[in-house]
């Protein structure tokens, strides 16, 4: 296999609900040169970004698709509505950036620090976004379907932001957001949709998930202390080890009879 980076994140794809797909996109990782120049370098600079942005127009929106722009500094930039399809981002400054409405599906971001960031409405399926830093952002209404492992979200918002499979969407298979061990203290996720979301080890301590979905969400071993879970769906979701220690609005939770290993979870005594 070729260690080019084009089209990895298709490969990749944000891990699948199956066990076999699974593993086997955690295999492709092993085959992946994280270290080549493609994952590290760039090949534009932020003033010809800034051209790009500055010649585009209604008609002709910007297109920085598959390009290299890992390690640069692109903080505080207008790039809503742009088209970063299978970019290269890796360590990339997105402080405090305009993403509404763009295009970052099959984007590589790991560890890039998207603080502050809007990424209001933006789509990222099959993105890879690991130990990225998205503390303070705007997804809300966002279309996500990445990996997130290890990344950290504290106080961002998801609201109405949908992270979950979409069954109704052949051609997406059974894609769904991966944020196992990610750090969500705080988050606004009122309205989310987390079906089927891997959520194991992560820390939802005082998340709202007021009206949300976790249907069939992993939450083994995840953190829900003080979590606002009204109106909570919790249909299938699995709940091994996971702290429900002061959970607010659990008795108008929904479905919470029917997740797996409720007795299992850590409770208030």
């Amino acid at each position: 296999m070729q260690r080019r980076s084009a089209g990895l994140g298709v490969v990749l794809a944000c891990t699948l609900v199956s066990t076999p797909m699974l593993t086997s996109a955690q295999d492709m990782m092993r085959h992946v040169d994280l270290s080549s120049p493609d994952m590290t370098m760039a090949e534009m600079t932020r003033d010809k970004v800034i051209a790009v942005l500055s010649a585009a127009s209604p008609s002709a929106p910007a297109d920085l698709s598959g390009k290299r722009l890992n390690g640069l500094d692109l903080s505080g930039l207008d790039l809503s509505g742009v088209d970063l399809r299978a970019a290269r981002l890796n360590r990339a400054k997105l402080v405090g950036t305009r993403l509404e409405r763009a295009v970052l599906s099959q984007a590589w971001l790991l560890e890039a620090d998207l603080s502050g960031a809007s990424l209001k409405d933006a789509t990222l399926l099959g993105a890879q976004l690991q130990r990225a830093k998205l503390d303070g952002a705007d997804l809300s209404g966002a279309r996500v379907a990445a990996d997130l492992s290890s990344a950290s979200l504290v106080g961002a918002s998801i609201a109405n932001g949908k992270l979950g499979v979409d069954v109704k969407n052949q051609s997406m298979g059974l894609m769904r957001s991966v944020l196992r061990s990610a750090n969500l203290k705080g988050v606004n996720a009122r309205g989310a949709d987390l079906s089927r979301a891997d959520l194991e080890f992560a820390s939802l301590v005082e998340v709202d998930l007021t009206d949300a979905s976790l249907v069939g969400a992993l939450l083994g071993g995840a953190d829900l202390t003080g979590a606002i879970v009204t109106g909570t769906d919790f249909d299938d979701a699995d709940l091994v080890s996971a702290r429900l220690i002061r959970p607010v609005g659990l008795d108008a939770a929904r479905n919470l009879d029917k997740a797996k290993n409720l007795e299992r979870a850590q409770r208030d005594k």
